[in-house]
Formats: structure tokens, sequence, C-alpha cells
């Protein structure tokens, strides 16, 4: 198995980008490995020195952009910040991939597998000089920080991370999702419920994400009851589009 060979087929999952001069090579994730634990270094390849697999959970990761190989190419400026300061110079980080390995082909979609690719990140964190996580499906910029807190709840049995894996565009009287067709082969669009958006529809959005996840692709018509706003009426278009309404 040779990394640059292993993911070609494979749908990148994140990116953690690092400052300058930080990106780990695989020496510098064996040691966090050894030390904190939550991974471990499963393969590499001396004639592929910027890619390691990493095993979390007996499955097997990619990585790929480490050091002393080039960074991997990273478009960050559409990426929607979240807990992740204006201030932060996104044009001097340097990314690593992370991308299901070849035995997940066509698995990455499935929800056990995108939860222990959320614990690996969170594990990975630790890594010195990490600045942000970006879920690529989705086109989140994170902080670490905000990221670990999103997936440790979720893995504890909390709520799916929606603000950190998934991504909200708004206008004044809609929100629309980004990153849920990577899960659920669909994204929804939510009118507001007064003409203008309020802060209730920001909640029914955060919910809406966690049920969906949980449930899966909506195949007609119906209603809904969210924890904390009640219910909302799904309704998809049949173009991988969902029209949401509070009831």
């Amino acid at each position: 198995m040779t990394g640059s060979a292993s993911t070609v087929n494979s749908t990148p999952m994140a990116a953690l980008l690092f400052a300058q001069g930080y990106r780990p090579d695989d020496a510098g994730l064996t040691a966090l490995a050894a030390e904190a634990g939550g991974y471990a270094v499963s393969h590499r390849d001396l004639d592929t020195p910027g890619w390691v697999e990493v095993l979390r959970d007996g499955l097997t990761f990619d990585l790929n952009g480490l050091a002393p190989d080039a960074p991997v190419p990273v478009d960050l400026a559409a990426m929607q910040r979240v807990g992740l300061p204006q201030t932060v110079d996104t044009s001097t980080l340097e990314a690593i991939v992370l991308a299901p390995g070849p035995h997940l082909a066509g698995a990455e979609h499935l929800l056990p597998v995108v939860r222990v690719a959320a614990a690996l990140i969170a594990a990975l964190v630790r890594l010195p000089g990490l600045v942000a996580v970006s879920w690529l499906p989705s086109g989140s910029l994170v902080s670490p920080e905000w990221f670990v807190q999103a997936a440790d709840a979720w893995i504890a049995g909390g709520p799916f991370p929606a603000l950190a894996m998934t991504t909200i565009a708004r206008t004044a009287s809609k929100m629309k999702s980004h990153g849920l067709t990577f899960l659920i082969g669909q994204e929804f669009t939510l009118y507001a419920s007064g003409g203008m958006l309020q802060e209730k529809d920001a909640r029914v959005a955060v919910r809406l994400v966690d049920w969906l996840v949980a449930h899966g692709k909506v195949e007609g018509p119906r209603e809904v009851v969210l924890p904390d706003v009640g219910p909302v009426w799904l309704e998809p278009d049949g173009e991988g589009t969902i029209h949401v309404r509070c009831a």
C-alpha cells in the first residue's frame, strides 16, 4: 500500500491546519500516539514520506501532507468560521488531510465511520501548532477547542455537532444547510417562521441537523417534533432539498 495510491478513490473528510513549520512528520504522530493514545500509526511507507495510515477503533484512515513532504492544498477562502477569530490569517496555514482508508471505500458516509473519524480528529488536535480544523464536506473552519468540545459531547451521547460538521448559509428569510449531503444525501432550506429570520429559527436549524443525522433521508412529506422547538413540516422536492417550515 502506498499513501498516494490509497486515497485516490476516497473522499477527504477533514483538514488539520497548522502554523507554518509545525506540520507533524510520522515520528511526531507516533510519539503523540504513544504519549496520549487515541489512535495508532498502523502503516507507513518509506517511499511515501508524506503519508501514514492511522488506526482508531478498528478502522484505518490515511493522513496525507505530513512533513517533510509538501502540505495538501486546501481552499480556505470560502469556508465558514466557527469559534475561529477573524484575526487568524488562514492564508499562512498548512494542511494535512484525513481520508478513509481503502477498506472503507463507499462507507465513509456511514455514521459509525464518521463518529470514529471525529474521535480520531479530537485525538489529533493535541498535535503542536494546530490552528484550525476543517470538516471538508461542509466547508466549516473550526477552532480546535470548539471541535473537540462538540465532538466529545456527540461521542458521549449528546447531539450531533451541527455547528462543527455542517454549515448554514443565511439570508434575511431562509437558511440553507451545507454538509448534510455527505451524511444523508439531502440538504434543507428552512424558511423563516415570521417572514424574517429570528432566534427560534436558528434553534430549529441546529435541532433539525441532529434529527436528520439520526433518522436519515426524508422520503416524503411529514411532520416531526424537534426538542425545545416543537413541530416542523418537512417536504423533500426530489432534487436533494428538504423544504422546512415551522408548523
